[in-house]
């Protein structure tokens, strides 16, 4: 039985795509989606970057009280950097910076973002499985490693590093980090690609206990949960949320599903099913959800659907 957390709820959540795939400048904004504005001068300084990584930036208001918290870096070591520059957000802002696992293209921008911060004991919260030696052995044999953070640089920056495998509270008591995501259904089968270097050489380490996700409720609303990768599962993600928060109603899911490419396209009926069922009043797919999971999610939750782009604002009120 999972922990069970109080999660306090919030007036406004604001949810920014610092990194994402994909952009599209032309977007008009909605009531949810604040779309950036086009860039004055169409130079490479002032324009937002796409590339295959994922960051946001989470500020939610309670009572007057406003504060921040980044939920990874991107895979570029400064494509997280140069998107708040554009946008004007100000990494001194910041309370705390989670780590959803520990992919590459979600902390290979973690080392300058500190930099940037320049604060001792700024708080980096992550499970401790994310240091694992990984590595993603493809059918035709060819592999592609999957370094972890830099522990060492980390340390140097002065970073308080935060490891923890359960539930955890930030911003007093209104952001939740899931911590270890319980695997409950019985179609979403993890990563099966992936090994973990060991003592013992290279093993299977299809389960990447590290995936985490992010967590707040909107007062009178529901949860908005964030996830970057999903690779618990998008089911067993929002699942977990709404166990361990004792909150059934999601009123946003915002993130990546990771349904793209051939091992997980099967399973994208069922999980589309499974979010039909559960009824999110918003739903934003991006990252790693790929063009026919995102298609077929549209489709079926044709007023729920907001398409994702670098740089747009989510205000979920």
């Amino acid at each position: 039985m999972s922990e069970q957390v109080t999660l306090l709820p919030v007036d406004v959540a604001d949810v920014t795509i610092l990194v994402d795939n994909s952009i599209d400048v032309l977007l008009p904004s909605t009531e949810v989606a604040k779309r950036a504005p086009l860039a004055q001068n169409w130079t490479e300084r002032e324009q937002l970057v796409a590339e295959h990584g994922y960051a946001l930036l989470l500020t939610v208001q309670r009572n007057g009280s406003t504060a921040s918290v980044l939920y990874d870096a991107g895979l570029g070591r400064n494509t997280v950097l140069h998107n708040m520059d554009v946008l004007e957000v100000r990494a001194s802002d910041l309370r705390a910076v989670i780590l959803s696992h520990g992919h590459a293209d979600h902390h290979g921008g973690l080392e300058g973002m500190f930099r940037r911060i320049s604060r001792r004991k700024m708080p980096l919260v992550l499970h401790p499985d994310v240091w694992r030696e990984r590595r993603i052995v493809f059918p035709t044999g060819n592999a592609i490693n999957m370094p972890p953070p830099d522990h060492a640089d980390l340390d140097r920056e002065g970073v308080d590093i935060i490891e923890e495998r359960g539930p955890s509270l930030l911003l007093d008591g209104t952001v939740l980090v899931t911590g270890q995501v319980e695997r409950v259904t019985d179609f979403e089968k993890g990563f099966p690609p992936q090994q973990a270097h060991t003592e013992h050489g290279w093993e299977p380490d299809i389960w990447i206990w590290d995936d985490q996700a992010v967590v707040c409720h909107v007062k009178d609303k529901g949860l908005v949960v964030l996830s970057s990768c999903s690779h618990a599962g998008a089911i067993n993600v929002l699942r977990h949320a709404q166990r361990i928060t004792g909150i059934d109603k999601v009123y946003a899911f915002v993130g990546g599903l990771h349904l793209t490419g051939g091992l997980f396209e099967a399973i994208i009926p069922r999980t589309v099913e499974e979010l039909v069922a559960i009824g999110p009043a918003i739903i934003v797919p991006g990252h790693c959800t790929g063009w026919k999971a995102t298609h077929e999610l549209a489709r079926a939750l044709p007023d729920a659907y907001v398409q994702t782009s670098v740089g747009t604002r989510l205000h979920f009120i």
